[in-house]
């Protein structure tokens, strides 16, 4: 007999009356129709007997038998109609039928079953069925019901393929359901609850969809490549995210050589952040294979151990490592009782060791810090007391039955939410389940209230009570929002909470949204931010936009937002800051003549005038010298009226100034206490911000290539001689009488105070700028790879460009175009005069003017050129020396022709295809995916450094010359520069004001002060500063560069004149040609077997 629910309010059905309804439903003539009805018995139902109606009245065993009634199509599809109305009404009104569904009824493998009629109504249905579940059910629900069900499905022998991509396309689903977007704080929430849930689940999940990507099936093979796909988006993990793509690969391909190469890539990740179970269940199968391989050969073994040790040293929660560390164990221990080689050997003992302490002591007691889960026994017996305390179940019948399968359906979900932290979600996941089932309906809010106190205490119990800060100081912003760039997605539903005088530093990777965040608040476009009417705020950034020819007097009076404050109140603060008044004092100087240390103070300069609550401060020691960073740390510091956030790479800067710093996890903004020193030792993954490392960014520098006639190191190759300069408009020259060399294996720093001539002395030596007195020279094929102080001037007449386009662009016709646009290149006035010049050279042809260079070839010590003849055919080209040609003025028409056959020989086996250039870009550290799609404008400023950084070395260069290199560059991309400069084969020389980064590199030092430079050398480098440093490990480097600086700078190795010798020819006898071109086959095939964009080696005489 089937009774009136306690709930529900209407009188209950007869059994003919829902029998009736029932025939309706199956027997209507459209699938309206039987829509229709289902929605009026789901109505019924839900209006008296509720849940008990289902099985009561037979509902759903008349659902399944005419789900297989194979001869009656209609009915196979009025089955999954009325499965859908069912699935989409009751989970809403009576969430206790998902226990029904999911738990006691086999619904959903009907409902799977039926996506293989073959009658496409019957499938459209079915699917609809499942949709209706699958979007009425909370998260909790898909985890714990929903999941499971699927699982067993596809672990089933017997299930139709198209059934297991039904339900493997649900679970992809349920994934990407996971996914950080911009939804509403509700909506991030469960997101974050369903991923952390499914995340835990992966172990189980992979191997049923790696079996899915084996399926004889192509279209099962397809779905579960997608839904593998899918799951690895659970994975918040920024070390592994990389190497997803060719995990998944070495899935779908279980090869050695997948297997090898997996591995591979495995052992040159530095792992950094902590290790979690969806990380070791995507990873310990791959590893767990590599290691019981008979033929995995000793460097694999070796590899593999190497990442066992060093994911286990990550592995932060005992309980996750014991459910993991067990199946790696045994294939360790093998490694370190049978490798052949004493090393691998060596390392296994490492790592049983690791594995030990973490899993915890012998006895299988879990280490001291770990922290007890909950069980779903422990929240059923909770359950049972609480119910018990208020009054009971109903005695309706049936009911016994159903409570055992709710209480526990109930109790997994009040578990993961236990487990997860995410206690104020358990009322939902109680209180609406027990409604129906309890004799009073408000004793189920109550039940719920007391489960989730219960929960609260045992949290507080574990983790400590939250404290409520009340330190008495004045909160000035506080504030929840979410930021996205363009499409992607920075921060989501994240706390900001400034206190009035504090000094917070911004810390995160390049690309994680710094400048965005900051930009945002300066333009007011933050949500919850203070207007600026309420709060000042002063954003003081690099791209000033300014008039060059106006006295910085009046650039700065000419402000709207400054001149209120009066000509004498500004004079007064830029007097403060350095800027000297008077007529021949700094204030008078023009703008444009302003050097990077000096922009940069005159922008902290308006931001003291504005008299900023809030200073917005990007990178402010940028091109700043060590007296000016000293003088900003004492005023950040004097000013506690003064809200600072700042975004800075310098570790010593924000050691010094901040008070609390802010960092990016996970889409959060997570606040520290302390400086930078105190967040490390909370957080020692980010020790980075100490060491440079190249363990997170990695750059790859393509090999200079051969200079002819240089067979020495430390031979220069550039070179000035008693130089001198002095910009237009100024009373005394910057410069005066410098002489200096480089060489290939230079690493030489160029130190001095702000304004001091230290970027005019590099533009001098790259061709920027010529020199007034004396003369620059340089080896005719040498190629340099420049950037400038403010990188961003290489990039910013191409911003609607991506990176991709921009590099075509430069080198599209064959040669780096901007080279061609250097003053050295520029002809002016007097050489378009001295192309007009006739030229007789004595040999009783008359004078001629010349029209062009046509080649060039070696002739004795130096080179001789093709010279093509105004209006004469070709046969009359002449041949003239290089020195004749310089004699007679023809510099500029020389150093073009050499830059050319020197882009040539760079750029002459470089494939300009988006493919190899997007490989170029990723071996400089900038992701594929944004060098091929982002528009430059859209890039950060370290992102817009590497691709001028990237522009500078696609050509091969000898030289690499670096203005202020580690502006803009975060911690990570500072350590990955450092080791791809030290590791470069070329010369570098470079100005940087960041001590930590030249000591490390630079043996060689050139101070310049009062347009002097004086020359240190022998100095020794700092090699401990390098996260790889092993003792001895500078020696090398710092021999090379230290003789660079002695021999060099003091013209030991040269006769007067930079003259590169080649050797006169010989003529050869016939064996000697034969074995020549021989050496030159093989040296080519070796070449065609080098990594893509390897340079062709040069085919000379000097083979032997």
């Amino acid at each position: 007999m089937l009774v009136k629910s306690s709930a529900p309010s209407g009188v209950a059905p007869t059994q003919e009356e829902i029998s009736s309804a029932l025939v309706t439903i199956f027997s209507a003539q459209t699938s309206q129709a039987s829509l229709d009805a289902s929605y009026g018995l789901t109505n019924i139902l839900l209006n008296s007997v509720g849940f008990r109606g289902l099985k009561g009245y037979g509902i759903l065993d008349e659902i399944k038998k005419a789900a297989l009634d194979k001869k009656s199509g209609p009915r196979r599809e009025s089955a999954m109609i009325i499965l859908g109305a069912l699935f989409e009404k009751f989970p809403e009104k009576q969430p206790v039928t998902e226990v029904v569904y999911l738990r006691d009824s086999g619904l959903v493998a009907v409902a799977l079953d039926a996506l293989a009629d073959k009658g496409a109504v019957v499938k459209e249905s079915a699917q609809y069925a499942l949709d209706a579940l699958f979007n009425h059910l909370k998260a909790e629900a898909l985890v714990v019901g929903l999941l499971p069900v699927l699982v067993d499905y596809l672990s089933r022998k017997s299930g139709k393929w198209q059934g297991a991509v039904g339900a493997l396309e649900l679970m992809g689903r349920m994934a990407d359901k996971a996914k950080v977007g911009m939804g509403s704080k509700e909506e991030e929430k469960n997101k974050d609850f369903l991923r952390e849930s499914m995340g835990n689940r992966l172990e189980g999940l992979i191997p049923v969809v790696e079996s899915g990507m084996h399926d004889l099936k192509a279209e099962v093979k397809k779905q579960a490549l997608k839904t593998m796909t899918s799951l690895t988006t659970l994975l918040v993990n920024d070390d592994v995210a990389p190497r997803i793509p060719l995990l998944i690969k070495t899935m779908q391909n279980p090869s050695s050589s997948t297997l090898q190469q997996a591995i591979h890539a495995l052992s040159q990740t530095t792992f950094v952040a902590i290790v979690t179970s969806p990380v070791l269940a995507l990873l310990t199968p791959l590893l767990e294979r590599s290691l019981n391989t008979p033929a995995t050969s000793q460097e694999v073994l070796r590899q593999t151990v190497v990442v066992v040790e060093n994911l286990t040293k990550l592995v932060h929660d005992p309980v996750e490592a014991r459910a993991f560390l067990p199946k790696l164990k045994p294939g360790v221990k093998g490694v370190q009782d049978r490798a052949s080689l004493p090393e691998v050997r060596e390392m296994a003992t490492r790592a049983v060791n690791v594995i030990d302490k973490a899993m915890g002591d012998d006895d299988g007691n879990v280490a001291s810090g770990a922290i007890a889960r909950v069980s779903s026994d422990d929240v059923s017996a909770i359950l049972d007391r609480e119910v018990r305390s208020h009054r009971g179940l109903s005695v309706l019948p049936g009911d016994e039955s159903a409570w055992a399968l709710a209480r526990a359906y109930i109790s997994e979900m009040v578990r993961e939410d236990a487990n997860l932290r995410t206690v104020d979600r358990i009322p939902a996941c109680v209180g609406p389940y027990l409604q129906p089932l309890l004799k009073e309906s408000e004793a189920a809010s109550k039940v719920a209230a007391a489960v989730h106190k219960h929960f609260v205490d045992e949290d507080h119990r574990k983790f400590g009570k939250p404290v409520k800060e009340d330190t008495g100081e004045i909160e000035i912003v506080n504030t929840e929002f979410s930021l996205a760039y363009g499409g992607m997605l920075l921060l989501s539903h994240t706390n900001l909470r400034l206190l009035k005088g504090h000094r917070y530093g911004l810390c995160g990777r390049n690309g994680a949204g710094k400048s965005t965040l900051m930009r945002s608040i300066a333009e007011g476009k933050l949500e919850g931010f203070p207007s600026k009417e309420e709060l000042r705020t002063c954003f003081v950034e690099h791209n000033q936009g300014e008039d060059a020819n106006l006295s910085i007097l009046e650039f700065v009076s000419k402000d709207p937002e400054l001149a209120a404050s009066g000509k004498e109140r500004i004079s007064e603060v830029l007097s403060e800051v350095g800027f000297t008044a008077g007529p021949e004092g700094r204030q008078q100087q023009q703008v444009g003549s302003l050097s990077g240390g000096w922009k940069m103070k005159l922008a902290l300069a308006r931001a003291m005038l504005m008299r900023a609550d809030v200073l917005l401060l990007d990178e402010p020691t940028n091109h700043l010298d060590v007296g000016n960073v000293k003088w900003l740390q004492e005023y950040l510091k004097q000013h506690t009226e003064i809200t600072s956030l700042i975004v800075s790479h310098d570790s010593g800067f924000l050691d010094e100034v901040c008070t609390d710093i802010y960092h990016y996890e996970g889409k959060k903004l997570v606040c520290y206490k302390g400086n930078l020193a105190d967040f490390v030792k909370v957080k020692p993954e980010a020790k980075s911000y100490y060491t440079l490392s190249a363990s997170n960014a990695q750059f790859k520098f393509p090999p200079p290539g051969i200079l002819t006639g240089v067979k020495s190191l430390t031979r220069s190759i550039v070179r000035m001689t008693n130089c001198s300069y002095t910009y237009p408009g100024a009373s005394k020259p910057s410069l005066h009488g410098v002489t200096c060399a480089l060489s290939l294996s230079s690493r030489t720093a160029i130190l001095g105070g702000n304004g001091a001539g230290k970027s005019t002395l590099i533009k001098l030596l790259t061709g920027e700028t010529v020199p007034q007195e004396g003369r620059v020279e340089k080896h005719p094929n040498l190629r340099i790879g420049y950037i400038k102080q403010h990188a961003l001037e290489h990039v910013e007449m191409h911003m609607e460009k991506t990176p991709n386009q921009y590099l075509q662009w430069r080198y599209a016709n064959g040669d780096d175009r901007e080279v061609l646009m250097k003053q050295t290149r520029v002809l002016s006035p007097e050489d378009k005069a001295q192309m007009d010049k006739f030229v007789d050279l004595g040999d009783g042809k008359g004078g001629r003017r010349i029209e062009n260079l046509m080649g060039r070839q070696k002739w004795k010590k130096s080179f001789q050129y093709e010279v093509k003849w105004v209006g004469m055919l070709p046969k009359h080209n002449a041949q003239i020396s290089r020195e004749t040609l310089l004699e007679l003025g023809f510099d500029k028409l020389v150093q073009e022709f050499d830059d050319h056959e020197a882009s040539r020989e760079g750029l002459g086996f470089r494939d300009l295809s988006p493919k190899v250039i997007s490989k170029h870009f990723e071996d400089l550290g900038l992701d594929p995916e944004i060098a091929n799609h982002n528009e430059i404008s859209g890039l950060s400023g370290g992102q817009k450094v590497k691709v001028v950084l990237a522009g500078a070395m696609w050509n091969n260069p000898h030289l690499l010359v670096l203005d202020e290199p580690t502006n803009y560059l975060d911690r990570d991309s500072l350590g990955g520069l450092a080791v791809a400069i030290r590791d470069y084969k070329g010369g570098v020389v470079m100005i940087s004001h960041n001590e930590e980064f030249v000591g490390a590199l630079c043996p060689e030092q050139w101070h310049v002060a009062d347009g002097r430079v004086t020359h240190k050398g022998h100095l020794a480098v700092a090699a401990d500063r390098f996260e790889d440093s092993r003792p001895g490990s500078s020696v090398g480097s710092s021999a090379v560069s230290s003789a660079t600086a002695s021999a060099v700078n003091s013209g030991a190795e040269e006769g007067g004149d930079m003259k590169f010798r080649s050797k006169k020819k010989k003529k050869l006898t016939r064996n000697q040609l034969k074995e020549r071109e021989v050496r030159r086959k093989l040296r080519h095939i070796e070449w065609l077997n080098s990594p893509k964009g390897t340079p062709h080696p040069v085919d000379t005489d000097d083979e032997a």
